[in-house]
């Protein structure tokens, strides 16, 4: 059951594991009550119960693919339509390593859809209802290759560039309305996203990958400090 020092409830998709999973470890333990969204019913279900059991939050699971339009559009009646929710952590996606001649173009269309366009989705059903209340909190992550396209695949670096113009333009229009707008750029984080991607992270150096906690910890640093 939840406490009532509520900070309100954040919704974060991508949210069984690697930075999702942070990002629920970390906004529970400052208060929010959490939705969940993830495509995995297993590894979603343990982690609410989890965090339940640990934090004493209100944590509600939303079994979702969001690259699927149904699920997605179940996922944007509820920003829609739960005036409880006052935080929106868009951080499903998927990342690439293949060269452009070796890729499946069917594979970079999946990627473009999570990356962008559900992302995109989920802003435009959050944002109406975060400036009808005059509060709410946007986080977009996104990547450091999306400054430094050559870093990785091109089609996920474009993705990112996307999502750090997205993110800019919706500062630009919202902070007036009393609404916060973070993109987050991480380097390489140690996640198993990269074995989706092609490799994993234990095959890089470790000076160059950082602990997911600490790059979460990172982040909400910088958004405490704006």
């Amino acid at each position: 059951m939840s406490n009532s020092s509520s900070k309100g409830t954040a919704l974060i998709t991508g949210a069984s594991r690697g930075i999702g999973g942070v990002y629920a470890d970390r906004l529970a333990k400052r208060g929010y009550d959490l939705i969940l969204v993830a495509r995995s019913e297993k590894p979603l279900k343990a982690s609410a119960a989890s965090l339940s059991s640990a934090s004493g939050r209100l944590i509600t699971p939303i079994v979702a693919d969001i690259n699927n339009k149904l699920d997605l559009a179940k996922v944007e009646t509820k920003l829609k339509d739960d005036p409880g929710i006052t935080m929106l952590v868009n951080n499903a996606g998927f990342a690439s390593v293949a060269p452009l001649l070796d890729a499946d173009i069917e594979r970079m269309e999946e990627m473009i859809a999570l990356n962008t366009i559900a992302l995109t989705r989920l802003t435009y059903a959050a944002a109406p209802a975060f400036v009808k209340r005059g509060t709410g909190t946007i986080i977009n992550i996104g990547s450091a290759a999306g400054i430094s396209v050559e870093a990785m695949n091109g089609v996920y670096g474009a993705s990112k560039a996307y999502v750090l113009a997205f993110s800019l333009s919706l500062q630009h229009e919202l902070t007036s309305k009393g609404i916060r707008v973070q993109v987050v750029l991480p380097g390489r984080t140690a996640t198993d996203g990269w074995d989706v991607a092609g490799l994993s992270w234990q095959q890089q150096p470790p000076s160059i990958v950082m602990p997911v906690e600490d790059m979460v910890d990172a982040a909400l640093v910088g958004l405490d400090q704006g």
